[in-house]
């Protein structure tokens, strides 16, 4: 189990504030609290002291100390004997806060007090907790000592950690439908702000989601529900939806609107004490909007259990293809959930396509914000598993389009690894994502968009433009800075050596396959990776590393097959297995990595499905278990937490028809004796063709001269002659690691 702050988040909004003062702003007289009267801690399971403490320890519990947001925060202070609570004075700067703090229940000695401390300035302030003089004075040398904290405050609408806002930014807060009824209301400020409201919907009988019509008497027809921990309550469902980051939240919790409203010490009836974080998907066209929709929030399939959901508008990648600014809203809004209805037990991730990369990269660049995640269609990375499988994909076409009778379909599917010729179509057009002009949102008004002639200046609609904080731009162009290279790639190696192609078509095609200029057009020389983008994607965590945070949580891989897609389908098989190698090279193997492979049904993922239901359900089990061991055994590895308590049912498997196949998940063919293998055979990308690793994690590859009595196929003379002048700055040596290849430099980095 992590510490306190490592389980929660990070924002806070006047709203929020006011109704939190309204329960802890009132003077409480602490020294004539009993236990009857205490609620419980915000942070269940936290011990309320370390054995041999002396001091008193204070503790954020609503996020890291240095990544408050909006200058509010949930804060702990934990009384060690002979103290009591009413002798504690707590300070922020030297202004006595001590008015905020209530006692609760917490296991263990001692005493716990929290609240809500409000008002913190932007930057450093200390918080300070000690004994009273007249405390002091009656403990004499047995008084505990201080403790003490330093915290950040930054901007509630950021930024925090993901460097400066994107210019321009349109806000969408009049166009987001509120799960009630009508809209969020027009913007209040240049950050797209909005008033933080709160409304109800019920399931009904007959099983819709409706508005509730009033507040104080339940419709007739109101459904009810057992949650996972056994409380039969109301299907009422309290939706609250504001700003946060610049970003339009919404967070949803079985309430009956009959009893009090939910505040840090009073959780819900019917809350099973466990945060779902729903994550979008998409890519292309997700810079420049605030977002009109979140991942969705009103989930029957988890909200009848009993969680709460949450999620927000920029943690949809079709709003914001961007991890770090993923991770830094994930952050803004959980933080918002703990200050209105206080910590959860652990929160799970939940996200599909593009929500699979934010899942990824926020559990392992930012870990303790996600306990446990389920990721369906998954994918590493935007940047260095998909782009260069899909820029590749758009190369192969377009020589195909200036080359009709090069090769044959066969010939071009063998070359691009896929597994249907269409699918190098599909990927083609998914390659829009790297064109400044290639998929700009509608919300984006046209004379704001980049123009290489009548608007360079302009905003460029493309992944790399958006990730300009930790690439940077280039000093001399002012274009953004792209880890995206080509060079040394030997297109079609694996078909050559199959016997697929042979020499002079394989020589025609790398000669003539290209590359792409600064504005993401296909030009005839190939693609050179800018020197420092290449290094950040390594060292910033942007290429999914795998042995941070996502070596200590669970992994759930939901794989609805789709490689044999009639039209073609990005979400390919092979980048699950890219996400375990890579697991596996950080930390030696992936026991918490679990593949579930089934047949692609259409629809939404949903946690109403059978398969991607019960994952979801036996992801909580595993991370319970896990928690309840480390608190057992705390000096257990988190790596043994998670084999040691991994359920029964959570382990590699795949659906053929009605039957459940349970057998290690192999990045096979078709035709090796392998019932899953058989069923959902894997293929791959022009990168594996060309040799390069499954694990998709060399953005650069180091480069060696092209030898041919090296080469696994057979030159003449003039082959090999052409060939040194075909490859003359040397094919890519996969041998070793690329070009500026290392672990991140840690997590929780800052740009």
């Amino acid at each position: 189990m992590r510490c306190a702050w490592g389980r929660v988040a990070l924002g806070a909004g006047a709203a929020v504030t006011a109704t939190l003062l309204t329960v802890s702003g009132t003077p409480l007289l602490l020294h004539q609290a009993t236990a009857l009267t205490l609620p419980p801690s915000a942070a269940p399971g936290v011990p309320a002291g370390e054995a041999g403490t002396d001091a008193l320890a204070v503790r954020v519990l609503s996020s890291r100390p240095d990544a408050v947001a909006g200058g509010t925060a949930l804060v702990r202070v934990e009384v060690p004997p002979p103290a009591e609570p009413h002798q504690v004075r707590l300070e922020a700067d030297g202004s006595d806060v001590t008015e905020t703090l209530r006692p609760v229940h917490a296991p263990g000695d001692g005493h716990v007090l929290e609240g809500v401390v409000t008002g913190l300035p932007e930057g450093t302030t200390a918080l300070v907790a000690g004994l009273t003089d007249e405390a002091v004075s009656a403990h004499g040398a047995g008084a505990p000592g201080e403790g003490r904290v330093v915290v950040t405050s930054h901007p509630a609408a950021g930024p925090v950690f993901a460097g400066p806002h994107q210019d321009p930014f349109v806000c969408q807060t009049g166009s987001f439908a509120l799960a009630w009824g009508g809209d969020l209301g027009a913007p209040l400020d240049e950050d797209c702000s909005a008033r933080t409201v709160a409304g109800y919907v019920y399931r009904s009988v007959d099983g819709r989601f409706l508005p509730l019509p009033r507040e104080d008497v339940l419709p007739s027809d109101v459904a009810h529900t057992t949650t996972s921990t056994g409380e039969r309550v109301p299907y009422t469902v309290r939706v609250e939806t504001g700003t946060a980051n610049r970003a339009v939240y919404e967070t949803a919790v079985l309430h009956d609107p009959r009893e009090p409203g939910p505040d840090p010490w009073n959780a819900p009836e019917g809350w099973n004490r466990r945060l779902v974080y729903t994550f979008g998907g998409g890519c292309p066209g997700g810079w420049f909007v605030q977002g009109a929709r979140t991942a969705g929030v009103v989930d029957h399939g988890m909200l009848s259990q009993g969680y709460a959901v949450a999620s927000a508008s920029l943690n949809v990648f079709g709003n914001n293809c961007d991890d770090l600014l993923a991770a830094e809203t994930m952050s803004a809004v959980k933080q918002r959930f703990v200050l209105s209805h206080g910590v959860p037990d652990h929160t799970l991730g939940w996200g599909s396509s593009g929500g699979a990369y934010q899942s990824h990269q926020i559990a392992d660049n930012y870990p303790g914000l996600l306990d446990g995640i389920v990721v369906s269609q998954s994918y590493p990375d935007v940047g260095f598993s998909t782009v260069p499988a899909v820029t590749d994909a758009l190369l192969l076409r377009t020589y195909a389009e200036a080359h009709p009778d090069a090769l044959s379909r066969e010939e071009l599917r063998a070359v691009s690894g896929f597994g249907t010729w269409e699918g190098i179509g599909a990927m083609a057009d998914a390659a829009a994502r790297i064109d400044p002009r290639g998929v700009c949102p509608s919300a984006l008004p046209a004379e704001e968009r980049y123009h290489p002639r009548d608007h360079p200046d302009g905003a460029r609609c493309d992944v790399f433009s958006h990730a300009r904080n930790v690439y940077g731009t280039d000093p001399d162009s002012g274009t953004p800075r792209r880890p995206l290279d080509n060079v040394g790639v030997q297109y079609g190696l694996s078909a050559l050596v199959d016997g697929v192609i042979d020499v002079d078509r394989f020589l025609h095609l790398n000669e003539h396959v290209g590359g792409f200029d600064g504005d993401g057009a296909v030009v005839p020389e190939r693609t050179v990776g800018d020197a420092s983008a290449v290094r950040s994607a390594h060292a910033s965590g942007r290429l999914l590393y795998g042995g941070g945070g996502l070596a200590e949580i669970p992994v759930v891989d939901h794989r609805p097959y789709q490689d044999h897609a009639p039209d073609g389908d990005i979400h390919m098989r092979y980048h699950s297995f890219s996400t375990r190698e890579r697991l596996l090279a950080a930390n030696g193997d992936a026991d918490n990595h679990v593949m579930l492979v089934e047949e692609h049904s259409g629809g939404v993922f949903s946690a109403d499905r059978p398969v991607a239901g019960r994952a979801l359900t036996e992801l909580d089990a595993w991370v319970t278990a896990a928690g309840e061991l480390a608190l057992e055994k705390p000096g257990t590895a988190p790596a043994d937490r998670l084999r040691r308590t991994r359920p029964e049912w959570l382990t590699d498997s795949c659906w053929v028809g009605d039957e459940r196949v349970v057998a290690p998940q192999r990045p096979w063919p078709k035709g090796r004796g392998d019932r899953c293998a058989d069923a959902f055979p894997t293929y791959g990308s022009p990168r594996t063709v060309a040799g390069g690793p499954l694990a998709s994690d060399v953005v650069k590859c180091r480069l060696t001269p092209f030898d041919e009595a090296a080469h696994p196929a057979d030159f003449d003379e003039r082959q090999a002659e052409r060939a040194g002048e075909v490859f003359a700055e040397g094919v890519c040596d996969w041998s070793v690691p690329g070009e500026g290849q290392r672990p991140p430099r840690g997590t929780w980095q800052s740009f």
